[in-house]
């Protein structure tokens, strides 16, 4: 017994010291970072960024994969289902996390379960913006408008779920407000329907809606999230506006299979800490329209959760099915 004790204990040793081995020498190949977009998207555009960025930190080939289809969906299950050594990862937007498993009643993969949780690396800002036909300058005159007419506001999005309907939903919800919620394929022919007056409102991507804003097209009465933006100091915040607790910030992060390798997972963390705190990086972001996200895995699980019950409460509410 006591041979076969010592047997035990060095074969446990020798798996132990290879397991170690081979993690020290990770990255051994190219690394692939599923995204759940088109290429060209401002998603796939930050992913290619960031991935110059980490692979310069690892020293290692980081191969930006598109997946796209179910609204990032699709990249993301993959990733649930993937080997976890460390070899696929996702740069995976908000709404494929917290919103749209939500809205489908998706079983492809739980968000809270599923995943190692790298790091958040960016957040963007929504802003509200409205169309020329309508005398209102602030939240709470559009709010006053619509009580007064509640047969003539209606909102854009990019389609049923997408993160700038829930954002909409959420000021009608929070207001009880009756407005009119009309999706399209994508924000941009829904803008074009705020500015020629079509539609009274919708919230866009400030790096995108400024634009319409700098030109007279449209007017921003506030932004979603906490404190004012940079980019428009003079815009209020919803909260400012008088909608309590209102807060929607859409972030963009990494992640990966869950089971991961602690050593593969420490690397990656480390190596995104750098990445969020180089100053090329930051620069390139911050043009992009995106602010980095400096907060560590731990408080993006408690985000990630916070925003799933979110989204569930409004969804409830709301009686949002798919489409």
């Amino acid at each position: 017994m006591r041979h076969l004790s010592n047997l035990l204990i060095s074969i446990g040793i020798t798996i132990g010291c290879a397991t170690a081995i081979a993690e020290s020498k990770w990255p051994e190949r190219p690394i692939k970072l599923l995204v759940g977009y088109s290429a060209g998207g401002p998603v796939d555009t930050t992913a290619r960024l960031f991935a110059k960025y980490l692979g310069d930190e690892l020293k290692s080939s980081v191969v930006v994969e598109n997946k796209a289809g179910a609204s990032g969906m699709i990249a993301a299950d993959q990733t649930a289902k993937a080997t976890p050594d460390g070899y696929i990862l996702n740069f995976v937007a908000s709404p494929s996390m917290t919103i749209t498993p939500v809205v489908q009643r998706s079983k492809m993969f739980n968000p809270r379960t599923d995943f190692t949780l790298i790091g958040s690396v960016v957040n963007y800002t929504n802003m509200l913006v409205i169309g020329p036909q309508i005398p209102a300058n602030s939240i709470q005159e559009l709010i006053d408008y619509a009580k007064l007419n509640p047969d003539k506001v209606s909102f854009g999005s990019a389609g049923i779920g997408a993160s700038n309907h829930m954002s909409a939903e959420l000021l009608r919800q929070s207001t009880g407000t009756e407005m009119l919620h009309v999706p399209y394929k994508g924000n941009s022919p829904a803008m074009m329907d705020v500015v020629s007056g079509k539609i009274t409102f919708m919230f866009d991507i400030i790096s995108t809606a400024k634009v319409f804003v700098d030109s007279g097209q449209g007017r921003a009465l506030a932004v979603t999230s906490r404190s004012r933006n940079p980019g428009m100091p003079n815009v209020p915040t919803m909260i400012e506006s008088g909608i309590k607790d209102y807060e929607v910030v859409g972030w963009i992060g990494l992640i990966g299979p869950l089971n991961m390798p602690d050593a593969v997972v420490a690397q990656l963390r480390e190596a995104t800490n750098k990445v969020r705190s180089n100053p090329d990086f930051i620069a390139a972001v911050e043009k992009g329209g995106y602010a980095v996200d400096t907060i560590n895995e731990i408080q993006f699980g408690e985000r990630i959760a916070h925003e799933l019950d979110l989204w569930q409460e409004v969804v409830t509410k709301g009686n949002i099915r798919p489409e």
